[in-house]
């Protein structure tokens, strides 16, 4: 674990060193301390050995980002868990981590721990993991996590934490009525971000935040305080790095006039487990909430030939599409290199074509991407029924 570490802090090093050098390339000045506003568009910053400047833009973006939330629950925080930020710091292989919540951080974190050697059990609130996303994926997912060893343990609400994470740990809790306690030597708490508004001084700015604390932005990403932005996270985007990036750009254009909005742009992600869960556009659940009709392609990922080769077949992909357009309205797929098999669906979704397209498009033979000619040769005749 300690080389784990250190390769993950040599690459985390790179990237800063690219980051920086960028803002010295750049003419930019870079101000390292801890921010908040005291004015209209001014800031307070103190800086290591508690130097404190004062500055005013005519513009400001505000990127606070967001962190792990720790609930209120008794005796959680006492016990000092671990976020994804610490997990990645280990210098050891937890004996038994419990993970507090069935999510992207929670999932990919479970499932690295546990191949480490460390027994796992995953806690989730809902009734399901991932549970936003379609049925048939959670099944998936969570008959990975059976597979891999994982304990899961859904509709269960932590009630009281004791001991301490990295030590010993006892978790009371209710499932479906009924009263367990379960016991580890850590605990990763991974239910849900905090946006990092708080303490910020954003009322002495004029800037506003949603109820649950994260800064109200129109389509241009203009906070309620004029020549103002906020990007990210902090501003309710969909909490990946790509998204951010992109907010930067709209901001970035739109301070010099542009008209960028954030509305109807697609979100692509990928849950980093292996085999991978990716999605772009709408899933079957969001399609039905919606009234939309649409058409089902679904095939098992075994019959895509490069699978075979590499016997990883475990999963399937999945596409709506439109019922009086063919275009494709929403891809999923869980199974090996899927994040990348997207990419290639996402483009026909930006350029607009029929599933069609893709259909009889040639691949190279063998590849994951070779699978989209059977999943698109797949399309059902009837459409599905919506409300």
């Amino acid at each position: 674990m300690a080389g784990v570490r250190e390769r993950k802090r040599r690459m985390v090093a790179k990237l800063v060193d690219v980051h920086l050098n960028n803002y010295k390339n750049s003419g930019a000045e870079l101000v390292m301390g801890s921010g908040r506003f005291i004015g209209p568009k001014t800031i307070e910053v103190t800086s290591v050995g508690s130097a404190i400047r004062v500055l005013r833009g005519r513009r400001v973006v505000i990127n606070t980002g967001t962190r792990a939330t720790i609930e209120a629950t008794p005796g959680l925080r006492e016990a000092n868990p671990l976020t994804h930020i610490e997990a990645l710091e280990l210098d050891h292989v937890p004996e038994h981590l419990i993970v507090l919540g069935g999510g992207f951080v929670g999932l990919e974190l479970a499932q690295a721990m546990r191949r480490f050697g460390s027994r796992v059990t995953v806690v989730d609130r809902n009734n399901r993991l991932i549970h936003r996303e379609d049925e048939d994926i959670s099944e998936a997912v969570h008959e990975l996590c059976k597979d891999e060893g994982i304990d899961v343990v859904t509709n269960t609400r932590i009630t009281r934490v004791e001991g301490r994470s990295g030590e010993s740990v006892k978790l009371s809790a209710d499932r479906d009525a009924s009263a367990i306690v379960l016991e580890a030597s850590h605990i990763l708490a991974a239910a849900g971000r905090t946006p990092n508004t708080d303490g910020i001084g954003l009322e002495l700015a004029g800037v506003e935040t949603t109820s649950n604390g994260y800064i109200k932005v129109n389509e241009r990403l203009e906070t309620t305080a004029p020549d103002v932005w906020a990007a990210g996270e902090c501003a309710g985007s969909p909490h990946f790095t790509h998204i951010s990036e992109n907010d930067f750009h709209i901001i970035a254009e739109n301070i010099q006039g542009g008209r960028r909005v954030t509305t109807g742009r697609q979100v692509p992600f990928c849950l980093f487990t292996d085999p991978e869960f990716a999605r772009i556009g709408l899933s079957e659940r969001e399609a039905k909430e919606r009234g939309i009709s649409y058409r089902l392609a679904k095939i098992p990922f075994g019959v895509v030939f490069r699978a075979q080769t590499l016997s990883e077949t475990r999963g399937f992909m999945k596409a709506l599409i439109d019922t009086r357009s063919e275009r494709i309205l929403g891809f999923s797929a869980f199974g090996a290199e899927v994040g990348e098999v997207m990419a290639s669906v996402q483009v026909a979704m930006i350029a607009g074509l029929p599933y069609t397209a893709l259909r009889d498009a040639i691949f190279a033979h063998p590849t994951m991407a070779e699978g989209l000619i059977p999943l698109f040769s797949n399309v059902s005749l009837v459409p599905a029924v919506t409300r």
